[in-house]
């Protein structure tokens, strides 16, 4: 089995689940990243300690166990960027699971596949547990390639990691030639997005996974992602950094069958990128307007193209 990087923080109960997936897995190599606890919350102190302390008593199969623990609090997005550049510098392939993110086991028999078949193809960067949008797909293969891929459950290269930038170092070159138009094809999510890239840009926003999204996007790879969703979120709760809701949580976890079906062609599925465009835009009546855009666009397209063939 392929390296696991096992980013935790707080919660024993989500940790201990999820550390029992990875421990049924039984990777060679465990490559555990933790960010420390912050001074103003009380007992956060001894819950981290707690966390680390499942894992350190925990692996009881052959695997050597590398830490990058920090003693101080640096916050969900430069804790998980910076854990993330240290597994990378370590291992050429890495598979990434969040301590509340519980996978069945069939995620890593994908992963673990897909590490090797694609291993050398610059035009895949990611593979992915979940559609994210959907608990299933409708498809004859295992995965799909799309523009957009989930990061509950992931795996992925340092080759495809070199690209990332936890400041988005590239944006402000990007957002004045135009070249974001090429990446981001749909207007409405390009409307959204922009600010929320500037944002990124200066630190206004505590996250690493839309710098991640940019970095794949911004340079052309695919995401491999499972048409059956893998993955179960147990993060949804008050105390979590962005899934308060529990409403919000529709995925249910499946299973893939073995051997994988493989697409033959590595393209993105365009229903599947429209699709997942259009969760982009906040829900309500932005949501309905850039699905309605997108038609308009399609159809602008068309007639674009019809007239340059008549003439």
């Amino acid at each position: 089995m392929k390296p696991v990087a096992f980013l935790v923080f707080n919660r024993p109960d989500c940790t201990r689940r999820t550390f029992e997936a990875i421990r049924a897995a039984r990777p060679e190599k465990l490559y555990v990243i933790a960010d420390g606890p912050r001074e103003s919350r009380q007992g956060e102190k001894e819950k981290c300690a707690l966390v680390r302390k499942i894992i350190d008593d925990g692996v009881d199969w052959p695997c050597d166990v590398f830490r990058n623990y920090s003693s101080e609090n640096l916050g969900c997005g430069a804790r998980v960027s910076s854990g993330l550049d240290w597994a990378f510098s370590k291992c050429d392939k890495l598979i990434v699971v969040e301590d509340d993110v519980l996978p069945d086991q069939s995620f890593f028999w994908l992963c673990d596949e897909l590490l090797d078949r694609y291993e050398n193809d610059q035009r895949v960067g990611q593979i992915s547990a979940s559609p994210f949008i959907c608990n299933q797909i409708d498809s004859p293969y295992s995965y799909i390639f799309s523009r957009y891929g989930s990061i509950w459950g992931w795996a992925s290269w340092s080759r495809a990691w070199k690209h990332y930038s936890f400041l988005m170092d590239s944006w402000p070159e990007i957002r004045e030639s135009g070249d974001f138009r090429t990446f981001i094809p749909f207007g409405m999510e390009r409307r959204f997005k922009r600010p929320v890239y500037d944002k990124l840009r200066n630190r206004e926003i505590d996250t690493w996974d839309l710098q991640w999204g940019y970095a794949k996007m911004s340079n052309s790879m695919l995401s491999a992602v499972s048409t059956c969703n893998l993955i179960e979120n147990l993060g949804f709760s008050a105390e979590a950094t962005h899934t308060f809701d529990p409403s919000q949580n529709i995925l249910r976890p499946g299973r893939l069958e073995l051997p994988l079906k493989h697409p033959p062609r590595v393209l993105a599925d365009a229903d599947f990128v429209e699709e997942f465009s259009i969760s982009c835009v906040p829900a309500g009546w932005k949501r309905k307007f850039a699905r309605f855009l997108q038609r308009f666009d399609r159809f602008l397209a068309r007639e674009k193209f019809t007239s340059r063939k008549s003439h």
